[in-house]
C-alpha cells in the first residue's frame, strides 16, 4: 500500500541521527506539513509515528534523508503502515531502552557558527563561556557512556540543567532543543587553572594561561579528548623546552591556527584543504610550510611540511582569540605513552612538562587523540583516523554474518566490532608497548562492544605470535579464531576501505609484518580478495643487521645492502666512513644470519637510501628516515631509475638495483635531492611494470595500494599516475589509513570472508 494512501505510518531511521538535533529536525518538519505524531530515540537509531494527509506523509518521508540535519547520516529508512489513532500535537517521546542496540553514535565535532557567534556576544549569556554547544556542534563519542545517547548516559549527566537550559532544551523552536551536552556558565563544567603544584591561580583561567603562554610558559589545556601541551609556536625557547620536558626530539608537532587566514600564514593551503581543515572534524592537516611561516625552527625540525589545525572548542578559539598567535597543541603524554585523559593522571604524569594545568571538571570518558589527513587528489588520504571520525562506521556493500572483533597490529593499533554491514574501526590506540596502552586497547575493546552491541563470535588477528594483539586474541575463549598475514589485511583494508571484495593485484609496501616462510615481509606483490591470496612478487629479502637495532639505526640496513651489492668491495662513500669503526662488525654480523633477520621490506629500503645519501643515520620516531627521503627529494627532478622487473618474481632485483644507481650518482656528484626524486620515480616505475608483468598472466586490471609506505603521498602520485597511464584502476585508502592503523578493518574483511557460518 503506498505512502498516499496511507493516514499513519511508523518509520524507522537508522545512522548516526542520534546526538546530532534529529529529533528536533524531525519536530520541526512535522509540525511544517501538520502531521501529528511522535518522534524518540531507542538503541536500533531513531522511530517515528506520522499521521495526517497521505501526500505531506510522503513529502515527509522523502524529505528525512533529503533535508537532514549536517551532522546526520542516514544510512536506511523503512517504513509500515498503521492505522490511524485521530490523536493530534506532535512530540518527543522518552527513550526506550533495552536489547538489540543498533543506533550510532556521532563523532565529537568542532564548535558552528551560531555558537562562534554567541561566543563572542557580549550581550549573550553563553558570551565567553569555554563550553557552549548545541545540537550541531560540541563533545559527543568522548562524553557517551551507553546508548540511546541521552543525556543520563554521558558525563554530562553530573550537571544538572538550570531552569533557562531546561528551557531551551524543551523548546522545539530552540536549536538546542534536545541538545544532551546543553549548559551554560550556571549548571555546566567550570574552567580551573593551576600551576604544577596543584594550586588555584585566581582570576580569569582563559586570560591567565594566555599571559603563561605569551611569557613562554607550557601549559596543559584539557580538551575534548585528552589534555594537549601548549605553548607559543614562535618562541623556540618555548618550542624547544617542551621537546626536551617531552623527551620527544624531533617528531614536528601540530600548531592551531585561529582560523584559516592565520593558517595561510603558515601553510600553503591546497583548494582541496580548505573544506577539511574548516569543516565539522577539524583534523591536523598536514600541508606545505611557507618559508616565512611564524613559527620556531624546533616546530618541525628539517620538514618541509606543517601539521595545521583549527579550533575544535570553544576553549581553543578563546585562547588563540587572546593570544593573536598560533600555538603548539601537541598530545599530553611523554614520548610514546597515550594521551592523558584523567584528570588525576595528567597532573602526575606531567607535572614535570606543564607549567599549569587549564582543566575543568566534564569528565573525559574515552581518550581519543586527534587525526591526521594528507590530502591526495582532493581527498583525504587519513594518516591517525580518531577524533572528528571515530565512531562513524565503515560501511560495506556485504555483510557480516557472523559479529567480529579484529584485533589489529602492534604499531599504530586500532581494533575493530564488525557486524551487518557496518565496521566500527577503533580510535588510534597507539603502539602496543606499555601497559597504559594496553589497557586502553582491552578497556576500548569493551567500551565499544557494550556500545554497539557486538557479541564477538570471529576474532581475527596477526600471524605474529609476539604481538601484545596476538596474544590478546589467542585469551579469547569460545570464538573462532582467525589469523590473517599482515600484508593481506592491508591489501583487503584497502578493499573494505573502497566497497570491494576483489580479486585485484594488491601492492602492500610497509616496515614489517611476519610471513608464513618465516621472514619478515614489506614490499609486497600480490593477488588478493578478502578470502586469500598468492605472493606473486616481492623486493629480495636482506638482512636486518641487529634486527629492530637496524631499524632504530638505519645506516645498519644500508651496510647490508651495500654489502650484498658490493661484497667487500663497497665504494668510498662518506657513510662507511662516518662507520668504519662499527662497519665490519656489522657486516659480518648480517652474514652470520644471527640476530638478522631477511626482510623483502620497501620501509627498509627507504631507510638505507636515506642513510646512504646521509639524511638519517639513526631515527627518533619511527619512519623518520623515509620522511626525510621523501621531504629532501627535488621538486623539479622528472628522471627516474629503471630497473628490470621481469621474470617468475616481479620486483626481486629493484632494491639492490636501485641502491646501485643512487651510489653511482652519489659518487658521480649528483645533488642528494635529485637522487632522491629518482629514487621515488625509479620504484614508482618498477611497481608499474610489475604490476603490468602480474595483469599478462591473471588477467586483472585493478591495483590495490596499501602499507604505510603508500602515506608518502610522492611515491602515491607517481604509481597511481604510472598505472592509470597504463590502463589500470587504481584503488587507494581514503576513510582508515594505509598504515597499520587500517589492518583492524582488512583483518575483520577477511575474518568475514573466511569465517564458517554460524549454524
Amino acid at each position: 500500500m503506498g505512502l498516499a494512501s496511507v493516514g499513519r505510518v511508523h518509520v524507522r531511521v537508522e545512522g548516526i541521527v542520534q546526538g546530532v538535533g534529529f529529533r528536533p529536525f524531525v519536530h520541526a518538519l512535522a509540525t511544517e506539513y501538520n502531521l501529528a505524531g511522535f518522534v524518540g530515540n531507542d538503541t536500533a537509531g531513531v522511530f517515528v509515528e506520522v499521521e495526517g494527509d497521505g501526500d505531506h506523509l510522503a513529502a515527509f518521508v522523502t524529505d528525512l534523508s533529503r533535508r537532514a540535519p549536517t551532522l546526520a547520516q542516514v544510512e536506511r529508512i523503512t517504513t509500515e503502515a498503521l492505522p490511524p489513532t485521530g490523536q493530534p500535537g506532535f512530540t518527543i517521546v522518552t527513550s526506550v531502552t533495552g536489547a538489540g542496540r543498533e543506533a550510532l553514535i556521532s563523532p565529537d565535532t568542532a564548535t558552528c557558527p551560531d555558537c562562534l557567534a554567541e561566543l563572542s556576544d557580549p550581550t549573550d549569556r553563553r558570551h565567553g563561556y569555554p563550553f557552549t554547544n548545541c545540537t550541531n556542534c560540541g563533545p559527543r563519542f568522548t562524553i557517551v557512556e551507553d546508548v540511546p545517547y541521552d543525556r543520563g548516559t554521558t558525563t554530562m549527566a553530573e550537571f544538572p540543567l538550570c531552569a533557562g537550559c531546561a528551557a531551551e532544551y524543551a523548546d522545539p523552536g530552540d536549536r538546542r532543543f534536545h541538545a544532551e551536552p546543553v549548559c551554560c556558565p550556571l549548571c555546566g563544567p567550570a574552567l580551573r587553572l593551576v600551576d604544577a603544584d596543584g594550586d588555584p591561580i585566581s582570576g580569569d583561567p582563559v586570560d591567565s594561561a594566555v599571559r603563561w603562554l605569551r611569557n613562554g610558559r607550557i601549559v596543559a589545556v584539557k580538551g575534548l579528548g585528552g589534555y594537549h601541551l601548549a605553548a607559543r609556536a614562535d618562541d623556540e625557547r618555548a618550542v624547544s623546552t617542551l621537546r626536551a620536558r617531552k623527551h620527544r626530539e624531533e617528531k614536528p608537532f601540530a600548531v592551531m591556527a585561529a582560523d584559516l587566514r592565520a593558517a595561510r600564514a603558515l601553510v600553503d593551503v591546497l583548494p582541496a584543504a580548505v573544506p577539511v581543515l574548516t569543516g565539522a572534524r577539524r583534523p591536523i592537516v598536514l600541508l606545505p610550510r611557507r618559508a616565512d611561516a611564524p613559527v620556531a625552527p624546533s616546530v618541525a625540525p628539517g620538514n618541509r611540511d606543517l601539521g595545521v589545525m583549527l579550533p575544535y572548542t570553544p576553549l581553543h578559539h578563546l585562547l588563540l582569540a587572546r593570544l593573536g598567535m598560533p600555538i603548539v597543541l601537541t598530545s599530553g603524554n611523554v614520548s610514546d605513552e597515550p594521551i592523558a585523559h584523567r584528570d588525576d593522571d595528567a597532573r602526575q604524569r606531567l607535572a614535570r612538562i606543564a607549567d599549569g594545568f587549564l582543566m575543568h571538571d566534564r569528565r573525559i570518558h574515552v581518550r581519543t587523540d586527534d587525526s591526521v589527513v594528507r590530502v591526495f587528489r582532493d581527498r583525504e588520504l587519513p594518516v591517525r583516523r580518531s577524533r572528528g571520525y571515530v565512531p562513524a562506521p565503515v560501511t560495506v556493500p556485504w555483510r557480516f554474518d557472523r559479529p567480529v572483533l579484529a584485533c589489529g597490529a602492534e604499531l599504530k593499533n586500532t581494533f575493530c566490532v564488525a557486524k551487518g554491514r557496518r565496521a566500527f574501526v577503533s580510535h588510534h590506540i597507539g603502539d602496543l608497548e606499555n601497559y597504559e596502552t594496553l589497557r586502553a586497547f582491552t578497556d576500548g575493546i569493551q567500551h565499544f562492544t557494550r556500545l554497539f552491541d557486538v557479541r564477538p563470535e570471529v576474532v581475527a588477528h596477526d600471524l605474529h605470535p609476539e604481538y601484545l594483539s596476538t596474544k590478546y586474541a589467542l585469551q579469547r575463549d569460545d570464538v573462532e579464531l582467525v589469523g590473517v598475514q599482515h600484508h593481506h589485511a592491508h591489501i583487503a583494508s584497502c578493499l573494505a576501505d573502497n566497497g570491494e571484495r576483489g580479486p585485484v593485484i594488491g601492492v602492500a609496501f610497509d616496515g614489517l609484518g611476519f610471513g608464513p616462510d618465516g621472514t619478515l615481509w614489506g614490499g609486497e606483490l600480490l593477488v588478493a580478495d578478502l578470502a586469500g591470496f598468492e605472493r606473486v612478487g616481492h623486493l629480495g629479502a636482506v638482512p636486518m643487521p641487529g634486527g629492530v637495532a637496524a631499524v632504530r639505526e638505519p645506516w645498519r640496513m644500508a651496510a647490508a645492502y651495500l654489502d650484498e651489492i658490493y661484497g667487500d668491495a663497497v665504494p668510498d662513500l662518506e657513510l662507511v666512513r662516518r662507520h668504519e669503526r662499527r662497519w665490519p662488525a656489522v657486516v659480518a654480523l648480517a652474514r652470520s644470519g644471527t640476530n638478522s633477520p631477511r626482510t623483502s621490506s620497501a620501509g627498509r629500503l627507504f631507510d638505507a637510501v636515506s642513510a646512504i645519501l646521509g639524511l638519517r643515520d639513526r631515527i627518533t620516531y619511527e619512519g623518520q628516515a623515509a620522511i626525510t627521503l621523501e621531504q629532501r627529494a627535488h621538486p623539479d627532478e622528472r628522471g627516474g631509475y629503471r630497473i628490470e622487473v621481469t621474470g617468475p618474481v616481479p620486483l626481486l632485483d629493484i632494491g639492490r638495483g636501485l641502491v646501485r644507481c643512487v651510489v653511482d650518482d652519489l659518487l658521480a656528484k649528483v645533488d642528494p635531492g635529485r637522487i632522491a626524486a629518482r629514487f621515488h620515480h625509479g620504484l614508482a616505475d618498477a611497481v608499474v611494470r610489475a604490476a603490468a608483468s602480474v595483469r599478462d598472466s591473471t588477467g586483472l586490471a585493478t591495483v590495490a595500494l596499501s602499507g604505510g609506505v603508500f602515506q608518502n603521498v610522492l611515491l602515491l602520485h607517481q604509481v597511481v599516475c604510472g598505472l592509470e597511464e597504463d590502463g589500470f584502476r587504481v584503488l587507494v585508502h581514503s576513510r582508515v589509513p594505509p598504515n597499520d592503523g587500517g589492518i583492524s578493518l582488512g583483518q575483520a574483511a577477511v575474518a568475514a570472508a573466511r569465517a564458517v557460518p554460524a549454524t
